[in-house]
């Protein structure tokens, strides 16, 4: 994948590019995306779009379990930039313990990450905004306690959703969810004409010739549009 693909990616919000990857048939429309139990904390960040490197964590434990992220910066590195670290709590109760804060977010800024995606909790939250360090997070809490780095470079789960290292993250402040790789340059092309319907439809909705005998035509056809296009995308 080029820089040229993601910074086209980036030009989209989430949600137009959730739509756009719809088109293609690839997965299912209730696939590839975190649950809205993972929100994001600056939402004046803008759209954030990476490769993923992933880890999972606990928070609970004995202190000389202690509080390493050697593994996951070891991992990292491998990982092309720019980098979205992806980390999934395995505690019982997500975020008890915070491996994201000030510290952290200067760490990965220094490594070329862009943010950080977790079902746990995040902290330092005005000193990761002034970095621009995105988080994507579960809850925010006080503590680090005595989160540890579990395992790195492996897939995990956050929020429902499946990432793998590599994969591509796009998010923003309405959420997070995966690009596939195999069409990743087709979707900005897809996500334009998905653009161009919707402002089409919303046009005919706020102009004189709107009227409930033409809704249900109108309608049909903005839903078959971007599926009978698909197909022709390379």
């Amino acid at each position: 994948m080029t820089d040229k693909v993601l910074k086209a990616l980036a030009r989209y919000d989430t949600p137009t590019v959730c739509n756009a990857i719809e088109t293609f048939g690839i997965r299912s429309r209730d696939e590839g995306f975190a649950s809205s139990g993972i929100r994001c904390v600056f939402p004046d960040l803008g759209v954030m779009v990476g490769y993923a490197a992933t880890a999972t964590i606990r928070g609970r434990g004995t202190p000389e379990h202690g509080y390493g992220v050697e593994p996951l910066v070891a991992h990292v590195v491998q990982v092309p930039g720019p980098r979205v670290v992806v980390v999934q709590d395995l505690d019982d109760e997500p975020g008890h313990g915070s491996l994201w804060g000030e510290v952290s977010a200067n760490l990965f800024t220094r490594l070329d990450c862009l943010g950080a995606v977790t079902n746990g909790c995040v902290r330092d939250l005005k000193e990761a905004h002034e970095l621009g360090f995105h988080f994507f997070s579960g809850s925010v809490g006080v503590s680090h306690a005595n989160v540890r780095v579990e395992s790195a470079g492996e897939p995990v789960q956050v929020g429902g959703l499946t990432v793998r290292p590599g994969d591509i993250i796009h998010a923003d402040r309405h959420g997070v969810l995966v690009v596939p790789a195999e069409i990743a340059a087709d979707v900005p092309a897809a996500a334009d004409r998905i653009v161009a319907q919707e402002q089409s439809l919303i046009g005919w909705m706020r102009s004189p010739k709107f009227g409930l005998e033409g809704l249900a035509d109108a309608w049909r056809q903005f839903s078959e549009a971007d599926t009978k296009e698909a197909g022709d995308v390379g």
